[in-house]
Parts: C-alpha cells; structure tokens; sequence
C-alpha cells in the first residue's frame, strides 16, 4: 500500500508537467525535480508493496514519504486555482486584471517554488540514494506466515475430523462423479472460490472419500505458495505419492535436480492410474510447469486444483476439463455451523438471536468466517459483549486474534494483487454495505482519480474494465449480475473483504467513511471522503479542505421531503458523488471548482444546472438523470474535456410508450468532438444537423425524433464510426420511425434500441454483424422480423415489445449464439415454433402480455440449455395450467427447465408462483405464493428498465439490478 500515494503523485506530477507547463513557468525545474526522486522512490516501494512487510521503521519512513506527497499536492493544486482564478467582465477589464494582477503571480510563483524545494530537500536528507531507500531484505514477511499458516491449516484438513461440514454433500457427489468418470485420458478438475470459502475443506472430504482411495493406485496432496520452487513441488509428489503406497522414497532426494525429479516421477507415475490435488493455485503456468511429470497412457487419472483466481481456470490445460464453483453456504447452514462453534449445539439463546442473525449475515456464507466469528462469540455470554462486539467488527478484524486467520486469509488474496489493482480495490470500500456498484460506473470514478495507467495501446477506459473484471476474476469483488456472453456488469465487496479493506484504507489514510461517529480530524485524514449518515450530521462536518473526493450516501436515511446543502470548503474537489441526495440547488460558485472530472447528481432535486458549469474545464463526466433538469445551459459546450454525459429521465409509468425521456441540449454541445457518451438527448433541427460533427461517439441515444428528421438522422449516425450503442425513440406512439437508408448504422453497433413504429424491417439489419443486443419496442411490424436477422452470428439477446402484429412466429435456423428471449404485448401472438437444433445456447424466455398464446412454444422440449423461463401474467389460463402440476398435459416437456415463473398481481403487490419442481414442492409453494421483495420484484418493470439506456453497463439492453 505504501506505493499508492507515491504512484498516484508521481501520475498527477506527469500530468500537471504535459498539461500545465504554460502556468508553471517559475516552479517546472522544481517539479520535474521532485516527479524524479519520487520516480526513485517508487523502484523501492513497488518491491516493498508486492513482497514483503515493513519492519517498524520503514513504516516510519514510509509514512514520512506519504505525508510529504499529500502537501505537494495541495501546493500544486492551491498554485493551478490561484492562477485560473476566474476574471469576471469584458476582455478590457480581464486584460486589465492580469496586469494588475502579474506582480501578485510572480510572488506566488517564488511561495510555491520555494515550497519544493524544501520538500526536496527533506527527500534528499539522506547521502546515497540507493542506501537511502534499501530494505533490510532479511526478515519474515507477514505474507509468508499468513502462506505457512495457510499450507498448515491445508494438511491438517486431511486428518481433521467432519463434524463441522455442513452443505457440501452435494459439492461433494460431484467431484467424486468426475473424478471416477469413464473418460479414459487424464482430465483436471478446478474448484473456486474466494479465500475461506471451503475449497480446501471439499478437496480434502473428497480426497479422504473411501471411493475415492480404492479407485486410484496412488495419490498425492500439494499445497501451492504464491511464490513456489517448481522443484520443491516435485520433491513434495515424490514424498506424497510414493508414501501413499507405503514406498521407500528414494534416499538422495533432498540432492536430486530437476531432471532427475522428473525422471523418478514419470517412471513411478507410468503404469499407475493416479490423482493430485494441487491445493491454493495462485500462477497459471503452474501447470505448464508440472504438466509434463503428470503424463497418462489411457489409466483415467485426475487433477484437482483449487484456486482464488478464475483465470487459472481459463488456462488451456490440454486435457479435458471442468470447473466447479463454490458458492455461499445457504442461510440455515450458515446458521448451524456458526451456532454449533458458538454455542456447541444447533440452537442459539433467544436474546442473541438478532445478533448472531446480524453477524451471520456479515459473513455472507463464508465458512471460514462463520467458524472464526463463532469461535470467538463463544466466549461472549452478555448481550452487551454481542453488541459491542458487532459494531466494532471493523477494530476486531484488525486487533482479535481470534479472527487473525480470517484476516491472514484475505489478506493474501490482498497482498497478490499488482499495485494498480489495490487502489482500485480499496476504492471499493467507499461505497456502503451489500451496495451494487455498476462496471462502467466504477472505471470512469478510477480514471478521474488518475488510477488508470496511460498506455499507448490502450485506452483508458479498455485499461479500467480489464482492472474490474480481474478483481472479479481474483474473487475480491463478488460479480451480482452478467451480461449474457458472461461478462460482470454489477459487483458488490463480501462484508468481511469490505471491513478488511475499510481498515486498511483509514491506517494508510487512503480513504474514510463517516457514519456520524469520529473526530473532524479523522474526516479530514484523507483525500477521499465518503458520508453514510444523516443529512443534519453533514451539515456540522468541518475541516474539508484536503478532500479530494466526496461521496454522500443517504437513501432511506431520511426523508425524501427533506432538502439538504453542502459542506463547504471543496473548493479543490476532484470527484462530487450526490447520487439519489435531495439537494436542490447548486450555488453560482458551483463554477469555480475547476478541479471537477466527475459529477454525480443523478437522483437529486435538481431543476437546473447553474450557469457557471461552463467553467468546469476539467469536467469528463456529467449524470444527470433521474433529475427535474429539462434544459442543459449553453455553457456546457465549452467543457472540451467532457466525455461521458447521462442524461435520461425515466418514466414511472412503465407501460407509457415514453418510458424514457430525453433532455434538451444546446447545439454548443456538438462543439465537444471528444464526447464518447450522449444520452439521451431530445431531438431538434438545430442539433440534429450539427451532431454529424460527433464523430467520437460509441454511445448515443435521442427521443422525441420525427419523420422529418429521418435525412439528418441518418446522416449523423453514419459518420459515428465508432458506435456500439445507439437508442432510438420517435415522439409518439403513431409517428412512424423512418429509417430506410440501406447504409444507416455503422457495422460495429453491438446494441441497439428503436422505439416506435416500423413500416417494415430496415434492411440494414442484416449487415449488424456485431449486433448481440436488439430491442424492438412498438414497432408494430406486419412484416415477421426473424428472417432477417436469424443469420446474425453474434446475437444473444431478442426483445420484441409490442413489436409484431402477426400470429406466428418461426425459429426455423440461425440464431447460434441467442441466449436471452423476450416477448411482451404481442396481442395477436397465438403460436411460436423452435426447430429441432435452432438455438441451443437459449438459456431464458420470457413471455408477458401475450393473451393469445394458449400453449408452449412447439420445440421447447429441445432447448437442452434452458434454464428459466418466465410467463407475465396477463397470461392465458390454458398455457399456465398446460404446466401445472405433475399430470399436467405439456408438464414432461418443460421438466428439463430448472426455473419456471409465473409473476402476477395480488393484493399485496406484484407476487410469484413457481411452477418447477416436485408435487410436494408445487404444492407447498402454490398454497403460499411468494411475494416478491420491493426491489426484485416487478419483472415488467424490470424489462422495460433492460430497454433503458443504461450507461453503466455500456449497453442499452441490461438489466439495472
């Protein structure tokens, strides 16, 4: 962690030095000064962040060089405001302000510089730059005791007993189904899952599994440090392997070199039927390296490896493969395991009972977790031990020892990361408990925190969306939602990783939450800020001037009546996050903070923007929706930085033809040629003429679009070469979208989104071939749409939303890679045909509103992949009681679908019957139909809030969660 503040220093040093340079005049041999010492310092730190702990007194020192690259960032910032002070007047006056005022810069020039240098200097104290920042190489390392602990707890799995396993019978039958298959080559079997989440614990059941023992001739169990020798590894097969027969291990093992190793191994493995497990894989050319001693001539032997990071299962091993991923224990094996550690039985005393719940809940069905908090609750017998204990969970986590193998576990998985990745974890933590952060969301806050690297290959936003989904691959962040190739589009932080990550990030005064309890003095310790409290607690926080980052959380918190203001002193503030906050108003001095590169305001109470947003020059993104903001002022066409605007309003009413609304833009706003996401704008012919302009853009959306504006439209959207997303949507429900032009889109659109009616299929459909989202809305088509783009090869989502008017509709071929089916309102719909072999990859139809349909799509039978299907009601009786029930008429042909819905209205709101499952299963659940939480709930609401432009996940036609 000691290498975050001076990296991100160094990045904003190189950033101010390119971009800056005409302000700096005096001070640029100061800086460039600095930026190579601290450049000097990073060669020292970076081996320092990977490796290796700190002894007490590099601790101190790094401590030193932190604190002085927080000053130097004020003093940088403090000098760019002082000289972009805004001039107010006409240019005679501004002209005359810079004379009067050149005396004045040229002394705060002299201030500034003589500050570097005495910074400089106080970097330079020591002689010998090398001996200056050389660490003591010899000592232990906090990771390698946390690795022996790991290997340690690893092998005494295999003579512990089983009392404690609970939900792993299932897990279980499954390795053992694989291990003993009748496939004749070897085949590798990778199991995963974040740390403490029981790989190891369901490796050793299975390696100790008699079946298992009698199968294969010999077996071998190795656990895998980060940092392994490839020949003590197979030192360790030798040893295992041949003891597992009751060997005699060769006597001059200890001397053997690699050939030799391998030699003894490929001779003793030969005629052998073997498996390994490969305990805690943390680098994926572990089995480039081990894979030539583990050769097989037809004996069925078997690899089991158990992982923390996906990515090794993506490794190309060669041989058959599979991969099972551990999930969270279900909430009543949760609470058996931590109440048996707790309080020795399956039962826990009535008055703990809310807090054992709370504290259960906490370690989301981590069994690690449960076992460690349960150990160390047991010892508490009072309430009040109970909640004290929970609400300094964060402060136990880093002093109980009773929870220091929960923190050494994750704190490996932590300390594997590359430095680029930690802060991007870290960051995480800022956002409240079990809160879903969005893909897109997250990489744009990175980049305007300077996280993301430059590189020439790359652009940002490539470079921070492959950050993202390593952290998911890693199993640091917890993937809530994908898209339908499989890609994480939202993720939340595991409960126990977050207070793990909460604390770190205040000790190496990264960031802080405040949650109304704390002194002004910790609120201010560090640059980044985040507020989940109550609007009155906000407004008595002083002591701002060094945050550079804000986050306010206050959803549910208080009511919506309620209006609140900002804390001042902000003035040098990077990133404004006031999602869902009820402020009303932005003050005029809004305009100076020219520091601002991201502003959230979705949600708010806003009417308008004020005036001075014009003088956001640094501004690159602007959310918007959600809010009364109808007009955008003209101002905003001189934020030539500005990349990302979202800016779309939805409409409650959801089955409202408008269910989105755009907003009204200058025409300014096609003065920003580098803007990459307009949504959603409301169409004018001032506008419209000048969007051609916006070449840029991958992103883009417009309403209220009429037949006259078909010619400029078109226009517009050919010269956006580089779109992936457009959204479409004509003023009115009778207005007819006109887009017959054969060339209108360009090739690389990947979704696509039209609202209103077609008088036939656009032609042009045909040539998406890079087209895997399509969202037909309104249409209204007599013309059966299917033909035309069945041959789509990368398609894997279809919505058509009152789309068709025609009775029938054929799946006959193509459709390879469909994935996600969704039909709504088609009034006159009465059959659907799927042949025999036509979307095989199909894994979910929906079918809401469609009144005519009386029976199964014909071929359902064949959709050997299909996992969910959900029926909408209004939705005919005869096709809900056609699969109601065992003895039911189509019942055999839907038994192969896991999850079967029907959703409805019912007193109580929006309520779900399942229609999968044995008798006694359908009984029960149709006796108490489920009613489905708030915010899960109204899958017609959910549809449409897929057809939303949704610039979080970079894709119009994603569910929002």
């Amino acid at each position: 962690m000691a290498l975050v503040g001076v990296d991100l220093m160094i990045g904003k040093l190189v950033s101010i030095l390119e971009n800056e340079a005409s302000l700096l005049g005096g001070v640029y041999d100061e800086l460039n000064e600095l930026k190579r010492e601290l450049k000097s310092m990073r060669s020292c730190l970076e081996d320092a962040d990977r490796k290796r702990a700190l002894t007490q007194g590099e601790k101190s020192w790094v401590e030193d060089v932190r604190d002085m690259c927080n000053p130097v960032e004020d003093i940088i910032e403090e000098f760019i405001y002082h000289m972009n002070k805004p001039q107010k007047g006409g240019k005679f006056t501004k002209h005359l302000y810079r004379a009067i005022k050149f005396p004045q810069n040229l002394l705060e020039m002299h201030r500034v510089a003589s500050r570097l240098q005495d910074i400089n200097k106080r970097l330079k104290s020591i002689p010998e730059r090398r001996q200056r920042y050389l660490l003591d190489p010899v000592q232990v390392t906090i990771s390698n005791e946390n690795q022996r602990r790991v290997q340690n707890d690893s092998e005494a799995l295999l003579f512990a007993k089983d009392d404690h396993l609970v939900g792993v019978e299932d897990d279980e039958r499954l390795l053992v189904k694989w291990l003993t298959d009748e496939y004749p080559g070897r085949s590798v079997i990778s199991v995963v899952g974040m740390g403490g989440s029981g790989k190891s614990t369901l490796a050793a059941k299975v390696y100790k599994n008699q079946i298992i023992k009698q199968h294969f001739d010999c077996c071998a169990w190795i656990v895998v440090s980060q940092n392994y020798v490839i020949e003590d590894i197979f030192r360790r097969m030798i040893e295992e392997f041949y003891g597992s027969t009751n060997g005699k291990v060769p006597a001059d093992l200890r001397s053997m070199r690699y050939k030799e190793l391998l030699r003894v191994l490929v001779d003793y493995l030969a005629p052998k039927r073997y498996t390994i497990i490969l305990d805690d894989v943390w680098d994926r050319n572990l089995w480039t390296d081990i894979n030539v001693s583990l050769q097989d001539e037809g004996r069925r032997s078997r690899v089991i490896l158990t992982t923390r990071k996906e990515e090794i299962t993506l490794s190309s091993f060669g041989v058959k493969s599979y991969v099972h991923n551990i999930t969270p224990l279900k909430p009543s094996d949760s609470w058996d395991l931590f109440c048996v550690k707790a309080f020795s039985s399956r039962s826990c005393p009535e008055e703990l009972q809310h807090m054992a719940t709370e504290l259960i809940r906490k370690c989301g069905g981590l069994p690690l977790a449960l076992l460690a908090l349960g150990g160390v609750m047991c010892s508490k017998k009072t309430l009040s031990e109970w909640i004290d204990f929970s609400s300094g969970l964060n402060r136990e986590l880093r002093n109980n020892p009773g929870l220091e193998v929960v923190k050494g576990i994750l704190f490996l998985s932590f300390s594997d990361l590359p430095y680029q990745l930690k802060r991007c974890f870290l960051y995480c933590s800022i956002f409240p408990e079990d809160y879903q952060m969005y893909r897109m969301k997250l990489v744009r806050l990175w980049i305007a925190e300077g996280f993301i690297e430059h590189d020439k290959a790359k652009s940002p936003k490539l470079l921070g969306e492959e950050y993202f989904e390593e952290l998911v691959h890693r199993n640091m962040l917890q993937a809530v939602s994908r898209t339908h190739t499989g890609q994480p589009i939202t993720c939340q932080m595991h409960d126990l990783v977050r207070e793990l990550a909460l604390s770190m990030s205040e000790a190496e005064k990264f960031s802080v939450v405040y949650n109304g309890e704390g002194s002004d003095e910790k609120v201010s310790s560090a640059p980044r800020l985040s507020i989940q409290t109550t609007s009155r607690e906000i407004k008595s926080i002083t002591g701002l001037a060094k945050v550079r980052s804000l986050f306010v959380f206050l959803a549910n918190l208080i009511p919506l009546s309620s209006a609140i203001t900002l804390p001042t002193g902000l003035r040098l503030i990077r990133v404004l996050y006031l999602e869902d906050v009820p402020i009303e108003k932005l003050p005029d001095e809004f305009g100076d903070l020219f520091n601002l590169m991201y502003l959230n305001l979705k949600g708010t109470k806003l009417k308008e923007l004020p005036k001075s947003i014009g003088r956001l020059r640094n501004l690159q993104t602007l959310d918007i929706r959600g809010t009364k903001i109808d007009v955008v002022p003209d101002g905003i066409g001189k934020l030539q930085k500005l990349q990302n605007i979202h800016a779309y309003h939805d409409n409650p009413n959801v089955d409202n033809f408008c269910f989105v609304f755009g907003t009204t833009f200058p025409s300014s706003i096609c003065k920003l040629h580098g803007l990459k996401v307009l949504d959603c704008v409301t169409a004018a012919p001032s506008l419209l003429k000048q969007l051609r302009n916006m070449t840029e853009l991958i992103s883009f959306g417009i309403t209220n679009v009429r037949k006259e504006d078909e010619k400029d439209l078109c226009i517009s959207v050919q010269s956006m070469s580089r779109l992936c997303n457009l959204f479409v949507m004509v003023s009115d429900e009778e207005e007819y979208l006109k887009m017959d032009s054969p060339s209108f889109a360009p090739p690389g659109i990947d979704t696509l989104v039209l609202v209103g009616k077609l008088e036939k299929v656009p032609r042009w459909f045909c040539s998406l071939q890079n087209l895997t989202s399509l969202y037909l809305h309104c249409s209204k088509l007599i013309e059966d749409v299917l033909p035309h783009i069945q041959a789509l090869a990368n398609l894997g989502e279809l919505a058509l939303i009152n789309a068709y008017a025609g009775r029938k509709l054929c799946f006959s071929t193509g459709f390879n890679k469909l994935v996600c089916l969704y039909f709504r309102s088609l009034s006159k719909l009465d059959e659907i045909i799927i042949e025999r072999g036509v979307m095989q990859g199909l894994q979910r139809i929906y079918v809401g509103n469609c009144t005519e349909l009386k029976v199964l799509p014909r071929g359902i039978e064949h959709l050997a992949s299909l996992e969910k299907l959900d029926l909408v009601s209004p939705v005919s009786t005869e096709l809900l009681n056609s699969i109601r029930g065992e003895d039911s008429v189509d019942r055999s042909r839907v038994r192969h679908i896991p999850e079967i819905n029907h959703f409805f209205e019912s007193d109580s709101g929006i309520s779900h019957e399942s229609l999968s499952g044995s008798p006694i299963e359908l009984c029960k659940r149709r006796l108490s139909t489920l009613c489905i939480k708030e915010n899960e709930a109204n899958l017609i609401s959910a549809l449409f809030a897929m057809l939303r432009y949704c610039h979080d996940t970079a894709s119009f036609g994603r569910l929002q969660g």
